[in-house]
């Protein structure tokens, strides 16, 4: 454990010097992934334009939600990225590279492709989550700020184990796949009450691609959705089992993984 966490501080430290060498670019990724975040936003408050509640919702539970949302999904984008795993690592054949070091595969690529500046999302988000808890008349109790903690790392583990558990078909079908950018479009989803969907998609967001335990199930507990708080206090369970899952799926493909030639 010593070892992987020096291992860690290692490879934060050769980023961001690499990083700072290039500060402009640094400046365009925070102004675009900000942008990004201020459309999504800005779409919210299109949709409530037009309505006053969405299947009950009110729009600052929706943007609490979404506040709520992009800091698990900050911590998912910083250090799982892994969508184009397939065509960098077994295409092109850097895995070889991977695992000639006596490290696990898996932590070398999360730390090779991370990109710190995503966590500028987790910013925003208790940004939005302060205004939008404001407006509702939220209060925090001393125990809140720890859940919090706990559900962000669960939901950031769920994300990240449906996307591990996605770029491991690589080890059987190395073909070039749109499977990872559809998979992205859907977690999208997770970002909105559940309760919106037909029982078909809230099924599939809950237990198959649990993306709701990202957004709306957290949420929940703190906008005082007693109803749903079981399955907010699952959010870590579901992100261990899911991360759990996606590890023991890619050890089992590498062993499969033959190297890159024809």
């Amino acid at each position: 454990m010593l070892f992987y966490t020096s291992m860690f501080f290692q490879y934060i430290a050769q980023y961001l010097k690499t990083r700072f060498q290039y500060r402009a670019d640094l400046f365009v990724e925070f102004f675009s992934d900000l942008f990004s975040q201020a459309i999504n936003l800005v779409f919210i408050l299109i949709v409530f334009g037009h309505t006053s509640l969405l299947h009950g919702w009110n729009k600052d539970e929706i943007i609490f939600i979404y506040g709520f949302f992009l800091v698990p999904y900050a911590l998912f984008s910083a250090f799982f990225n892994i969508w184009d795993f397939n065509e960098r690592y077994i295409v092109k054949g850097e895995l070889d590279r991977i695992l000639t070091r006596p490290i696990h595969s898996l932590f070398q690529i999360i730390l090779e492709r991370m990109e710190l500046e995503s966590l500028v999302g987790a910013i925003t988000g208790i940004a939005v989550m302060f205004y939008a808890g404001s407006r509702l008349g939220i209060k925090i109790t001393w125990y809140d700020p720890f859940l919090f903690l706990v559900f962000v790392f669960g939901g950031a583990l769920v994300y990240g184990g449906v996307f591990v558990m996605i770029a491991c078909i690589s080890f059987w079908a190395d073909a070039r796949t749109s499977i990872m950018p559809m998979m992205y479009n859907i977690s999208n989803y997770g970002r909105y009450p559940v309760d919106i969907y037909n029982s078909v998609i809230r099924f599939v967001l809950t237990w198959i691609l649990p993306f709701a335990f990202v957004g709306v199930y957290p949420a929940s507990f703190f906008l005082g959705k007693k109803e749903w708080f079981g399955y907010a206090f699952l959010t870590p369970l579901i992100g261990i089992i899911f991360f759990t899952l996606s590890v023991f799926l890619w050890n089992h493909g590498v062993k499969k993984y033959r190297g890159a030639g024809n």
